[in-house]
């Protein structure tokens, strides 16, 4: 497993710092943000789950900015296995949410 953290990452769409954190863990490519570190008024709800053997069932936020939503594009695990404890209440993007660290 792939597990690093680094000093600063910044997710961004549609022009928006939607998370920014300087404590995010790195699994599989993807920077997980505390959800501390994550605004919440760009994430709406969603209601799809997919499962992943090692770390469990993750539950999907939508963003929205100006207007615009991208389906899915952020997605957590409210209950990882423990090999996946370190992602408990963090956040991932994808689907052309650009994070720089």
């Amino acid at each position: 497993m792939e597990l690093q953290e680094f000093t600063v990452a910044k997710a961004i769409w549609n022009g928006t710092v939607i998370a920014e954190s300087d404590d995010t863990v790195l699994v599989e490519g993807n920077h997980y943000f505390p959800r501390s570190a994550v605004h919440q008024e760009y994430l709406r709800p969603s209601e799809t789950h997919t499962v992943c053997p090692w770390k469990g069932t993750a539950s999907y936020h939508d963003v929205e900015v100006n207007g615009e939503r991208n389906h899915d594009a952020a997605w957590f695990y409210p209950a990882p296995k423990a090999a996946a404890a370190q992602i408990k209440d963090r956040v991932a993007f994808w689907k052309g949410v650009q994070v720089e660290a």
